[in-house]
């Protein structure tokens, strides 16, 4: 489920969030994980759905939720493998971190689900 406030959005299934900038315009979100890119509130929620999709191995053989990805990813000018490889990336190094910090909770134990390819 994603929370949503005027200036966050946080996941409970991923360490991923979505973040308000100061600024003006339309443009003035950003993605934890495409933190380079200006964003909608629309795009930055769309953003955090794929995420989502994209951790929940339920999803993997599920057309409808396949076709929300895609849709959620062109909504972000990506591919949903671009978005795959994105956020595997990011937990990659997340959990090499966690090696080198072994007094906290592993990632594993924090979050039921991992980015994994859809389809």
């Amino acid at each position: 489920m994603i929370r949503t406030t005027e200036w966050t959005m946080t996941s409970d299934i991923t360490p991923e969030t979505a973040y308000r900038s100061t600024g003006d315009g339309e443009r003035i979100w950003r993605l934890s994980w495409l933190p380079d890119r200006l964003l909608t509130r629309e795009q930055a929620r769309a953003g955090m759905e794929l995420d989502e999709i994209l951790s929940d191995i339920d999803s993997v053989h599920n057309r409808i939720a396949q076709a929300r990805a895609a849709d959620c990813a062109a909504e972000l000018g990506l591919l949903w493998e671009q978005a795959v490889i994105m956020l595997s990336k990011l937990m990659i190094a997340r959990l090499q971190v966690e090696q080198l910090e072994p007094d906290d909770p592993p990632v594993t134990e924090r979050y039921r689900h991992r980015p994994h390819l859809v389809g």
